[in-house]
């Protein structure tokens, strides 16, 4: 239920992002950057760590979508849930998992991060350009968490299976189009 009076109980990202479309405008474009630029890491890993980021920040909104558009590319369920319950024993992939663990440490208090946490992501075989890749995914989704949450906005099941397939399927320039003068 959203917190705005402006904005309707069933207000979704873009009714968010038309409040101000300039600014909503230079957020997509983030979003797809980062989250559909070429990357040693896929877009259903960047998508996991959307969800893992999320949903350690218990933010229903961008966790439930960025889970199911992780399904829709065909990671598993199960270890979406596994991995913000438990990351050491989650049956993540062991390359993925120094990467996971640094932006868990990222999205806390980030004065903990240490050489050992970077260098554990290099010895699983991920370069500079990776980590930088994984780092903006969970700086993005710190934010995006705080937008929607900031305003209030929720999502149901339904809806937010519906929004994960179509980010799975054609990424975040539909929402461009919402957001034209």
């Amino acid at each position: 239920m959203s917190l705005f009076p402006s904005l309707q109980d069933d207000a979704r990202v873009p009714d968010v992002l038309q409040l101000d479309r300039r600014a909503g405008r230079a957020l997509i474009e983030l979003n797809s950057v980062i989250m559909r630029q070429p990357s040693a890491l896929s877009e259903a890993e960047r998508e996991m760590i959307a969800a893992y980021v999320s949903g350690r920040n218990a933010c229903q909104y961008c966790h439930g979508v960025h889970e199911a558009t992780a399904r829709a590319y065909g990671i598993d369920g199960d270890l979406l849930v596994a991995m913000i319950g438990d990351l050491d024993n989650a049956p993540v992939d062991d390359r993925l998992k120094p990467i996971l663990a640094y932006v868990a440490k990222l999205i806390e208090p980030p004065f903990r991060l240490v050489q050992a946490d970077a260098d554990a992501v290099f010895a699983a075989g991920w370069d500079e350009r990776a980590l930088h890749d994984a780092i903006n995914v969970a700086c993005l989704f710190n934010f995006m968490n705080r937008l929607l949450d900031g305003h209030g906005i929720t999502i149901e099941d339904d809806a937010r299976e519906a929004r994960g397939a179509m980010l799975a399927e054609h990424g975040y320039s539909p929402l461009l189009k919402l957001l034209q003068d």
